[in-house]
Protein backbone atom coordinates (compact mmCIF):
# COMPACT_ATOMS: atom_id res chain seq x y z
CA UNK A 1 0.00 0.00 0.00
CA UNK A 2 1.35 3.39 -1.26
CA UNK A 3 2.38 6.27 1.78
CA UNK A 4 -0.60 8.34 -0.66
CA UNK A 5 -2.84 5.86 0.22
CA UNK A 6 -2.34 5.98 4.50
CA UNK A 7 -2.18 9.40 4.52
CA UNK A 8 -4.05 11.71 3.31
CA UNK A 9 -3.20 14.22 0.78
CA UNK A 10 -1.53 17.44 2.57
CA UNK A 11 -4.11 20.16 0.58
CA UNK A 12 -7.01 18.17 2.66
CA UNK A 13 -4.72 18.41 6.14
CA UNK A 14 -3.67 21.83 5.42
CA UNK A 15 -7.51 23.26 5.25
CA UNK A 16 -8.27 21.71 8.18
CA UNK A 17 -5.70 22.93 10.05
CA UNK A 18 -6.29 26.47 8.67
CA UNK A 19 -9.95 26.31 9.70
CA UNK A 20 -9.14 24.87 13.33
CA UNK A 21 -6.99 27.61 13.75
CA UNK A 22 -9.30 30.50 12.37
CA UNK A 23 -11.92 29.18 14.76
CA UNK A 24 -9.81 29.20 17.79
CA UNK A 25 -9.11 32.61 17.14
CA UNK A 26 -12.78 33.36 16.28
CA UNK A 27 -14.07 32.10 19.48
CA UNK A 28 -11.42 32.72 22.18
CA UNK A 29 -9.12 35.78 20.77
CA UNK A 30 -5.60 35.27 21.29
CA UNK A 31 -5.09 33.11 24.08
CA UNK A 32 -2.87 32.67 27.24
CA UNK A 33 0.16 30.36 26.81
CA UNK A 34 -0.80 28.86 29.91
CA UNK A 35 -3.92 27.13 28.65
CA UNK A 36 -3.76 23.62 30.13
CA UNK A 37 -5.15 21.58 27.20
CA UNK A 38 -3.21 18.16 26.75
CA UNK A 39 -0.84 17.67 23.80
CA UNK A 40 0.28 14.48 22.63
CA UNK A 41 3.98 14.32 21.21
CA UNK A 42 4.82 10.22 19.49
CA UNK A 43 7.98 9.26 18.54
CA UNK A 44 8.45 6.48 16.41
CA UNK A 45 11.43 3.68 15.11
CA UNK A 46 11.10 3.69 11.71
CA UNK A 47 8.93 1.11 9.82
CA UNK A 48 6.52 1.31 12.78
CA UNK A 49 2.58 3.16 12.48
CA UNK A 50 3.52 6.56 13.67
CA UNK A 51 0.50 8.06 11.04
CA UNK A 52 -2.34 5.54 11.88
CA UNK A 53 -1.69 5.57 15.42
CA UNK A 54 -2.06 9.27 15.11
CA UNK A 55 -5.11 9.31 13.28
CA UNK A 56 -7.04 6.88 15.76
CA UNK A 57 -5.40 8.77 18.52
CA UNK A 58 -7.17 12.01 17.15
CA UNK A 59 -10.74 10.34 16.46
CA UNK A 60 -10.83 9.14 20.24
CA UNK A 61 -9.76 12.16 22.11
CA UNK A 62 -11.80 14.25 19.78
CA UNK A 63 -14.69 12.21 21.01
CA UNK A 64 -14.18 12.64 24.76
CA UNK A 65 -13.24 15.93 24.33
CA UNK A 66 -15.64 17.53 22.14
CA UNK A 67 -13.01 20.00 20.49
CA UNK A 68 -11.01 19.52 17.66
CA UNK A 69 -7.60 17.68 17.35
CA UNK A 70 -4.61 18.22 14.77
CA UNK A 71 -2.20 15.62 13.70
CA UNK A 72 0.99 17.12 12.82
CA UNK A 73 3.90 15.19 11.34
CA UNK A 74 6.68 15.83 8.91
CA UNK A 75 4.72 16.30 6.21
CA UNK A 76 2.32 18.77 7.43
CA UNK A 77 4.72 20.43 9.49
CA UNK A 78 7.20 20.65 6.04
CA UNK A 79 4.22 22.03 3.81
CA UNK A 80 4.05 25.12 6.66
CA UNK A 81 7.51 25.78 6.66
CA UNK A 82 7.65 26.04 3.56
CA UNK A 83 5.02 28.69 2.86
CA UNK A 84 6.10 32.02 4.93
CA UNK A 85 2.85 33.85 4.77
CA UNK A 86 1.06 30.28 5.31
CA UNK A 87 3.68 29.86 8.59
CA UNK A 88 3.04 33.06 9.74
CA UNK A 89 -0.84 32.75 9.75
CA UNK A 90 -0.60 29.86 11.96
CA UNK A 91 1.61 31.27 14.25
CA UNK A 92 -0.76 34.43 14.22
CA UNK A 93 -3.88 32.53 15.16
CA UNK A 94 -2.66 30.20 17.37
CA UNK A 95 -1.90 33.59 19.62
CA UNK A 96 1.52 32.91 20.58
CA UNK A 97 3.92 35.94 21.54
CA UNK A 98 7.13 35.89 19.98
CA UNK A 99 9.21 36.88 23.00
CA UNK A 100 7.12 33.11 24.68
CA UNK A 101 8.57 31.25 21.85
CA UNK A 102 12.51 32.96 22.09
CA UNK A 103 12.43 32.00 25.84
CA UNK A 104 11.48 28.72 25.01
CA UNK A 105 13.87 27.87 22.01
CA UNK A 106 16.65 29.73 23.82
CA UNK A 107 16.53 26.97 26.55
CA UNK A 108 18.37 24.73 23.72
CA UNK A 109 20.47 27.03 22.10
CA UNK A 110 23.44 25.44 24.11
CA UNK A 111 22.54 22.17 22.58
CA UNK A 112 22.47 23.80 18.78
CA UNK A 113 25.70 22.05 17.65
CA UNK A 114 25.20 23.63 13.84
CA UNK A 115 23.24 26.09 12.36
CA UNK A 116 20.36 24.44 10.69
CA UNK A 117 17.29 27.40 9.95
CA UNK A 118 14.69 25.18 8.67
CA UNK A 119 14.65 22.78 11.42
CA UNK A 120 14.21 26.15 13.54
CA UNK A 121 11.51 27.68 12.02
CA UNK A 122 9.84 24.15 12.69
CA UNK A 123 11.27 23.86 16.32
CA UNK A 124 9.12 26.89 16.45
CA UNK A 125 5.72 25.71 14.81
CA UNK A 126 6.46 22.91 17.12
CA UNK A 127 6.43 24.50 19.95
CA UNK A 128 3.95 26.70 19.47
CA UNK A 129 1.18 24.12 18.75
CA UNK A 130 2.29 22.21 22.01
CA UNK A 131 1.37 25.32 23.78
CA UNK A 132 -1.68 25.52 22.47
CA UNK A 133 -2.47 22.03 23.19
CA UNK A 134 -5.21 19.57 21.10
CA UNK A 135 -2.50 18.68 18.75
CA UNK A 136 -0.85 15.55 17.79
CA UNK A 137 2.70 16.04 17.20
CA UNK A 138 4.51 12.78 15.30
CA UNK A 139 8.51 13.10 15.16
CA UNK A 140 10.78 15.94 14.42
CA UNK A 141 12.06 15.92 17.55
CA UNK A 142 8.87 17.19 19.50
CA UNK A 143 9.51 14.73 22.32
CA UNK A 144 12.26 16.48 22.97
CA UNK A 145 11.44 20.15 22.57
CA UNK A 146 8.29 19.71 24.46
CA UNK A 147 9.47 18.39 27.49
CA UNK A 148 9.09 21.89 29.87
CA UNK A 149 5.78 22.55 28.48
CA UNK A 150 3.61 21.04 31.46
CA UNK A 151 1.01 19.85 29.10
CA UNK A 152 2.49 17.06 26.84
CA UNK A 153 2.05 13.61 26.91
CA UNK A 154 4.85 11.81 25.10
CA UNK A 155 4.73 8.54 23.65
CA UNK A 156 7.26 6.34 22.18
CA UNK A 157 6.40 3.17 19.52
CA UNK A 158 9.31 0.05 18.82
CA UNK A 159 9.01 -3.38 16.83
CA UNK A 160 11.60 -6.14 15.95
CA UNK A 161 13.46 -5.51 12.63
CA UNK A 162 11.43 -8.21 11.43
CA UNK A 163 8.58 -6.17 11.96
CA UNK A 164 9.47 -3.07 10.61
CA UNK A 165 11.63 -4.93 7.57
CA UNK A 166 8.03 -6.73 6.77
CA UNK A 167 5.85 -3.24 7.43
CA UNK A 168 8.31 -1.52 4.77
CA UNK A 169 9.09 -3.92 2.02
CA UNK A 170 4.81 -4.02 2.07
CA UNK A 171 4.72 -0.34 1.57
CA UNK A 172 7.11 0.40 -0.09
CA UNK A 173 6.99 -2.33 -3.00
CA UNK A 174 10.71 -3.61 -2.11
CA UNK A 175 12.71 -6.33 -1.23
CA UNK A 176 12.87 -7.62 2.47
CA UNK A 177 17.07 -6.70 2.05
CA UNK A 178 16.50 -3.43 0.68
CA UNK A 179 13.39 -2.73 3.35
CA UNK A 180 16.24 -3.65 6.22
CA UNK A 181 18.67 -1.41 4.77
CA UNK A 182 16.38 1.50 4.56
CA UNK A 183 15.55 0.65 8.21
CA UNK A 184 18.72 0.76 9.27
CA UNK A 185 19.77 3.88 6.96
CA UNK A 186 16.75 6.33 8.37
CA UNK A 187 16.95 5.04 11.96
CA UNK A 188 20.65 6.40 12.09
CA UNK A 189 20.17 9.65 9.94
CA UNK A 190 16.73 10.60 12.65
CA UNK A 191 18.77 9.64 15.46
CA UNK A 192 21.63 11.25 14.39
CA UNK A 193 19.88 14.34 13.76
CA UNK A 194 18.28 14.94 16.51
CA UNK A 195 21.37 13.82 18.88
CA UNK A 196 23.62 16.99 17.18
CA UNK A 197 20.90 19.62 17.10
CA UNK A 198 19.14 18.85 20.47
CA UNK A 199 21.95 17.18 22.43
CA UNK A 200 19.31 14.40 23.55
CA UNK A 201 19.08 10.85 22.22
CA UNK A 202 15.47 10.11 20.93
CA UNK A 203 15.66 6.68 22.18
CA UNK A 204 16.51 7.73 26.14
CA UNK A 205 13.35 6.10 27.70
CA UNK A 206 12.82 8.72 30.40
CA UNK A 207 11.67 10.66 27.59
CA UNK A 208 8.52 9.23 27.41
CA UNK A 209 5.32 8.44 29.59
CA UNK A 210 4.84 4.85 27.56
CA UNK A 211 6.80 2.60 25.26
CA UNK A 212 4.29 0.06 22.71
CA UNK A 213 5.85 -2.73 20.80
CA UNK A 214 4.10 -2.31 17.46
CA UNK A 215 4.71 -6.01 17.21
CA UNK A 216 2.24 -6.91 20.38
CA UNK A 217 -0.09 -3.94 20.02
CA UNK A 218 -2.32 -3.16 16.86
CA UNK A 219 -2.74 0.54 15.62
CA UNK A 220 -6.04 0.59 17.51
CA UNK A 221 -4.39 -0.83 20.69
CA UNK A 222 -1.84 1.59 21.01
CA UNK A 223 -4.67 4.80 19.99
CA UNK A 224 -6.30 3.48 22.80
CA UNK A 225 -4.31 3.08 25.56
CA UNK A 226 -2.75 6.35 25.08
CA UNK A 227 -6.34 8.01 25.08
CA UNK A 228 -7.04 6.67 28.29
CA UNK A 229 -3.53 8.44 29.69
CA UNK A 230 -4.76 11.40 28.22
CA UNK A 231 -7.96 11.49 28.45
CA UNK A 232 -9.43 8.95 30.56
CA UNK A 233 -12.73 7.61 29.73
CA UNK A 234 -15.51 9.59 32.25
CA UNK A 235 -16.01 6.54 35.48
CA UNK A 236 -12.69 5.72 35.84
Amino acid sequence: MSKSILIPSIEQRLRGLMEVGRRNLHEHGFVNVERSNPTVTITREFGCEGYPVAERLQALLESRSGKPWLVMDRALLDAVAKDHNLNQEILENLGMKNRFLDDMLSTFSQRWKSDKDYYRLLCRQILALATEGNVILVGRGASILTQNTGNCYHFRIVAPMSFKVKSVAARCGISADEAQDKVRDKQHQRDAFLKDFLGRDITDPTLYHLIFNNNRFTATQIATLMADVVLPPSGR
